[in-house]
């Protein structure tokens, strides 16, 4: 059971809502606060004017709705904004999404009714989603997720998976509901928790390409990080001595200079873990956040129309930590370099295993590298961009939703990658086995060794690829 109150959301209860079976329900306090907006923002739109509940919205903003327009107005609302295309979102983000409104509704600044709350617990607990599409947002809300969710809740489209009663949508609750980023967040956070479970696993890996490679642990020296301390950076080498049982004085390396794949492994790999943690922050405050506008506020005892809706936080955020991980899988690239690389090794080129002739994991570099540009060209910034839409009332957007969906483009392309670099490294350990001792990385080596094909003749590596991208998860455990 996970209870939701508007407050306290984390990235991780995201991923389990998004992943597992789970019964959602709501924080009485929550529902109260719900309900205590609902009847003061109901009182207020009585007395004054109140962006897309009296008015209309965006450019029509200056427009004020007929006393008699009901219900009406709300549901051509919701209707003239379900308007997304290309394809549907998957069911783990739909459920994401689903959480993360529901959330931010829980946080008591939205107005709607406190229905809209019960009828979002109930679809996450029954595993009734909506019909959504992905393309429609440009970091300004996903106003047409919410507006085909708002009518699939209210009985007018069909539900992707299983059945609600349709819930009544009035026009206060419209333009309430559709305020919110929460489909552009829900990627985000996956894509987040993604990226930092890849961020583990790839120690792991670059500790058995230490091995291989007989690197120098002077790169990773306590008294090294100590005079330049970024936390990352630090946190990085002292992963990489734990991992390697680098303590008291460790034995020197085969080189007195590691290539950078080794030697500025901490330096590249810190930013990254920098920028996933505060692309973490961001999400946390994002999540937990009352961001419609117009804002309920139970405090002041008043609406505030503003532009919590506007995502540059999250946009940024994106854009800094699909860059910094473009770095760190480079270097995973170079590494691989230097596995097929006798001079690095003494073992034969490529790791190759046969006949004079015979390429070994030559084809591994092809594919890390095909990888790697796919992972490049999700790491463009999408934040030099901006929109100027509604007749030039709307005059900027961040474009988050784009960098979220990059965010997930990263990562996949990055686990091939790290994948490539695992099998090349298992198989080198293989050919020339390391006394590990009792070193954490010997039970990774040890699940790489049972799981990845132990033959060295030439073949295809499809298979081996698939198995280890599947392996950095449990590896990132280690």
């Amino acid at each position: 059971m996970y209870t939701v109150d508007g407050r306290t959301l984390r990235c991780e209860d995201v991923r389990l809502v998004a992943e597992e079976n789970v019964v959602v329900t709501v924080d009485e306090a929550a529902m109260r606060r719900a309900d205590d907006a609902w009847r003061l923002v109901t009182d207020l739109s009585a007395r004054r004017e109140i962006y897309g509940r009296t008015t209309g919205v965006g450019a029509n903003r200056d427009l004020t709705l007929d006393e008699d327009s009901g219900p009406e107005h709300g549901r051509r609302l919701l209707r003239s904004h379900a308007g997304g295309a290309g394809e549907l979102l998957p069911a783990s983000r739909v459920r994401a999404m689903l959480l993360i409104r529901l959330n931010q509704l829980a946080a008591g600044g939205s107005g709607v009714h406190p229905r809209l709350l019960t009828a979002l617990a109930e679809a996450l607990t029954a595993g009734a989603l909506p019909r959504v599409h992905a393309t429609g947002a440009i970091g300004t809300g996903d106003l047409t997720v919410l507006a085909e969710t708002g009518l699939t809740l209210a009985g007018e489209r069909p539900w992707a998976v299983g059945h609600l009663a349709p819930v009544p949508l009035d026009t206060a609750d419209a333009l309430a509901f559709m305020s919110s980023n929460a489909a552009t967040l829900a990627e985000a956070t996956l894509a987040c928790l993604e990226l930092e479970r890849l961020m583990r696993a790839s120690h792991v890996v670059a500790a058995l390409s230490y091995i291989v490679l007989g690197g120098s642990p002077e790169a990773y020296a306590t008294a090294v990080h100590a005079a330049k301390a970024h936390p990352g950076q630090v946190w990085c080498a002292a992963e990489m001595r734990r991992l390697l049982g680098m303590t008291g004085t460790p034995k020197p390396g085969r080189r007195i200079q590691d290539p950078y794949g080794l030697r500025a492994f901490p330096q590249v790999q810190g930013p990254a873990v920098d920028a996933l943690a505060y692309l973490r922050s961001v999400l946390t405050v994002e999540l937990n956040a009352s961001a419609e506008n117009p804002m309920v506020s139970l405090t002041a005892g008043d609406v505030f129309h503003h532009a919590h809706f506007h995502t540059a936080y999250l946009a940024t955020a994106l854009d800094q930590a699909r860059a910094t991980v473009h770095h760190v899988a480079e270097l995973s690239a170079a590494r691989l370099g230097d596995l097929v690389e006798p001079s690095f090794t003494d073992l034969p080129a490529f790791l190759a295993d046969g006949p004079p002739g015979s390429s070994g994991v030559m084809i591994l570099e092809y594919v890390a590298h095909d990888a790697l540009a796919m992972l490049r060209q999700a790491a463009l910034p999408v934040t030099l961009g901006t929109a100027v839409v509604s007749r030039g009332v709307e005059d900027h957007a961040s474009f988050s939703t784009q960098a979220a969906r990059q965010a997930t483009a990263a990562a996949e392309a990055y686990r091939q990658v790290l994948a490539c670099e695992l099998v090349a490294a298992v198989r080198a350990l293989r050919m020339r086995p390391a006394d590990l001792m009792d070193l954490p990385i010997r039970d990774a080596f040890a699940l790489a060794e049972a799981t990845l094909d132990p033959s060295t003749a030439d073949r295809p590596f499809s298979d081996d690829l698939t198995k280890a991208a599947t392996l950095l998860d449990p590896l990132s455990e280690t």
